[in-house]
């Protein structure tokens, strides 16, 4: 069976997720496309001989689309998800959720109405090899216990409607879901230091910053967000345990010698970086859906990293420590 999908927001992550499921995966086909601009919407469309719906709600209500997939900005997440699992279709959901602790509430509440789980959040690291190495490692005991985690988050640039907090609520957000997976644990408390700035950046950016973070059992996370640094996508992170260490070296795929000396090449963007993940993430999601399961993430996963996001986008406008803010966790997530 060749599960009929519609996309909601086809632009540049969108399309990179339409030549995936069309060129690399099997099991589904972008059937119908929705967009603001209903220009791009055809062109999309007529590419890939898709239908073209005049509003999110059509494409989602139409009895030829099975399952739902959103590309779309974030503030017009909520009431995209709500309305899939209102129709009772699987919902895939580029990150954020949402972009409040708020909004995901709604939509938890929307899921558990219905019964059973049907939002995938697209937290992509949880399928990268390299971090799903680092976490066999750790969940093996070999290294101890976990005692800190440190990250990095660059970005060659990003453009001037880049606003203030998105380094942390969508550059940051991948590392707070990575660590959150990686290691357990909730997040109970965050801090921003505000480093020298770099001249690269917009002036209403405060670039780089460092968001601090303590989860339940007192292990200490360090995201360094840099997104104007000029020449990579570089993604770095290390644990340290009790007894030993892991990092991700995985930007070396091979190693060159020549005259700029001995140098391996970095990526410039995520898709380049984490095609991989990507892949194994929407091809798991399709399979699941087919099967009526639910896979990756869920809704509570993209709420508590809104929590974070919050907290962390407040310690940003002031001194001092923020406590993440966090509902106990519905029994339907556990």
């Amino acid at each position: 069976m060749t599960f009929r999908i519609g996309m909601i927001g086809p632009g540049g992550m969108g399309r990179a997720h339409i030549a995936r499921i069309h060129e690399e995966l099997g099991g589904g086909r972008v059937v119908a496309v929705s967009d603001v601009n209903a220009e791009h919407a055809a062109r999309v469309a007529d590419e890939i001989g898709a239908t073209v719906c005049a509003t999110s709600a059509e494409l989602i209500a139409s009895d030829e689309v099975d399952v739902v997939m959103i590309c779309s900005y974030g503030p017009a997440h909520k009431v995209d998800v709500v309305a899939a699992v209102e129709a009772g279709k699987p919902v895939f959901c580029e990150k954020p959720l949402a972009p409040t602790a708020a909004e995901c509430i709604e939509i938890m509440a929307a899921e558990q109405r219905a019964g059973r789980k049907l939002v995938t959040v697209g937290f992509m690291r949880r399928f990268d090899p390299s971090y799903n190495e680092l976490k066999a490692v750790l969940d093996s005991g070999e290294i101890g216990l976990p005692l800190i985690y440190h990250s990095k988050h660059r970005n060659p640039t990003v453009p001037e409607i880049y606003t203030w907090d998105m380094a942390i609520n969508d550059t940051g957000i991948h590392d707070i879901d990575t660590m959150r997976w990686l290691l357990g644990e909730e997040f109970v408390s965050a801090r921003v230091e505000t480093p020298r700035k770099t001249r690269n950046r917009f002036p209403h950016l405060q670039d780089p910053l460092i968001l601090i973070l303590k989860t339940e059992s007192g292990i200490y996370c360090d995201v360094e967000i840099f997104v104007n640094n000029q020449h990579a996508y570089d993604i770095q992170g290390e644990l340290v345990g009790e007894t030993g260490t892991v990092r991700l070296s995985d930007q070396q795929r091979i190693e060159r010698t020549g005259a700029p000396g001995r140098f391996h090449a970095l990526t410039q963007d995520h898709n380049q970086r984490f095609g991989q993940a990507f892949a194994r993430e929407v091809g798991e999601w399709i399979s699941a859906a087919s099967r009526g399961e639910h896979t990756g993430s869920t809704s509570w996963d993209g709420y508590a990293a809104a929590c974070v996001c919050d907290a962390g986008v407040q310690a940003l406008t002031a001194d001092g420590l923020v406590q993440v803010d966090m509902i106990d966790k519905p029994a339907f997530y556990a």
